[in-house]
């Protein structure tokens, strides 16, 4: 379903550490909105909900992804990227047939 590559699992393991919610997952969704159609939205999530898919990341991190965002996302590859400019996640979605500059949006 969805990928995170070993930089980006690192990024959610440390995350989740310092915000203290042990046990939670990585929350990664499609929603309407962004410039290009849609927006990717993540985040630290401690429930998992009713048709999420859960998705064993490795080294005890989950992904869950919510019904609605799974036809959109399947296949995506998440990264976590620092340079000069900052540090963030990245996402090769190839179910987008295009994407906003900023990396954060597609259709």
């Amino acid at each position: 379903m969805i990928s995170l590559t070993d930089t980006a699992l690192s990024a959610v393991k440390k995350a989740i550490s310092r915000s203290g919610k042990e046990g939670a997952g990585f929350r990664v969704k499609a929603d309407a909105g962004g410039c290009a159609g849609y927006k990717y939205k993540i985040g630290l999530d401690t429930n998992v909900n009713d048709g999420d898919a859960v998705v064993d990341a490795g080294d005890d991190v989950r992904v869950f992804v919510d019904s609605a965002s799974q036809t959109l996302l399947t296949g995506m590859i998440i990264d976590f990227v620092e340079s000069l400019e900052g540090a963030g996640f990245v996402f090769e979605n190839p179910n987008a047939q295009s994407s906003c500059s900023c990396g954060k949006s597609f259709s």
